[in-house]
């Protein structure tokens, strides 16, 4: 799953990139408002954390901008504490949830999953798939009573399927939700990855849709 952090603060934005990439997702960052609009137009992103207060252009703009260019991405915005009519500009130019600074980081990381939950169609805050369980809070997975061990672009494949489950995923989309902006992306390393995946969760739980992809079969 992929992310995009639009903060000029440089501290707040690193703070929020590390506690991301830790949680598992692939993280891009912008410190000002032309070039959140830029990236939120140009790229493919589960989630945007935004925060209102950018310089250049302020978040209220950016977002109403990504809105009107049809990005459908879920947005939090962050704003100062006690700024009421801030949150609800933001609720009406298109936000989907707010966080007040200053917070909880464990907040900001539980919002963002119940955003990409709620987005995908998806109601447990666990996905399941056959005897896999995938736990965003914890990134992790198990397969049984057994903890499956993955590396990072694994578990950003594997999450993202599990979030589409029933749907038909081609490479290239996988592609654009496994790797932040200035990865070098190659597709044909997907197929390696669910190669992986296979021999780690079992042969039964990816499927190959020929010449269309790979799906996770919906309970």
């Amino acid at each position: 799953m992929r992310v995009l952090i639009a903060e000029d603060e440089p501290a707040l934005a690193r703070q929020l990139a590390d506690s991301l990439g830790q949680a598992g997702y692939a993280v891009d960052a912008a410190g000002d408002g032309a070039r959140a609009e830029f990236l939120g137009q140009t790229e493919t992103y589960d989630a945007v954390v935004l925060d209102l207060g950018l310089p250049g252009m302020d978040g209220l703009t950016v977002l109403r901008r990504w809105r009107e260019a049809g990005m459908a991405a879920p947005v939090l915005v962050l704003t100062a504490r006690g700024s009421w009519h801030e949150k609800v500009q933001g609720i009406d130019g298109g936000a989907d949830d707010y966080v007040s600074k200053p917070f909880r980081m464990e907040e900001v990381l539980a919002r963002l999953r119940a955003l990409i939950r709620r987005s995908s169609g998806q109601v447990q805050p666990e996905l399941r798939a056959g005897d896999v369980t995938l736990d965003p809070r914890g990134a992790r997975v198990m397969r049984g009573d057994t903890p499956v061990k993955l590396t990072s672009h694994e578990f950003r494949v594997l999450s993202y399927l599990m979030h589409q489950r029933g749907r038909v995923v081609s490479q290239a989309e996988l592609t654009e939700h496994i790797y932040a902006q200035d990865y070098d992306r190659d597709s044909n390393t997907v197929e390696v990855f669910i190669a992986r995946l296979r021999r780690k969760v079992g042969p039964g739980v990816i499927e190959t849709v020929r010449g269309l992809g790979y799906r996770v079969a919906a309970e």
